[in-house]
């Protein structure tokens, strides 16, 4: 029997399976039934299931969708809740993730995905910072 870190962190690979095969029905069995939300970078907030899943439809549905992998994945469980942080490749272009799950029924579904893209050091870049840089 798998522990809570291991079955979530499966549950966060199929998602990413899904994602990257544009497997549609499996998308909509990974996602809760209710409380859920998700932030696509540079979207506004989704909030329930309809308005989520039908943004899902229409990436998925793109023939010119982007590639998407994950890595780094690391699992923080607390009971019937947890999340997934990782560190998804989109394009050549690194974005930090979070997917939060809850064990609905024995198993993880996901309540909430955000990703946004990860700044770089001055090091790391060769463009100078934005001046309207919030944080």
């Amino acid at each position: 029997m798998m522990n809570d870190d291991d079955a979530i962190l499966a549950a966060n690979a199929a998602y990413y399976r899904a994602f990257s095969s544009g497997d549609f029905a499996a998308m909509t069995r990974i996602w809760a039934e209710d409380g859920v939300s998700c932030v696509h970078p540079g979207w506004p907030p989704l909030i329930g299931r309809g308005d989520v899943i039908e943004s899902y439809r229409n990436i998925l549905a793109n023939q010119n969708r982007v590639r998407i992998a994950h890595q780094d994945d690391a699992a923080i469980v607390t009971g019937d809740e947890g999340r997934v942080l990782c560190i998804e490749i989109v394009a050549g272009a690194a974005l930090a993730a979070a997917n939060f799950y809850r064990r609905i029924g024995g198993a993880w579904r996901m309540v909430h995905h955000q990703a946004s893209p990860i700044a770089l050091t001055e090091e790391e870049s060769e463009e100078p910072p934005p001046s309207n840089r919030l944080n």
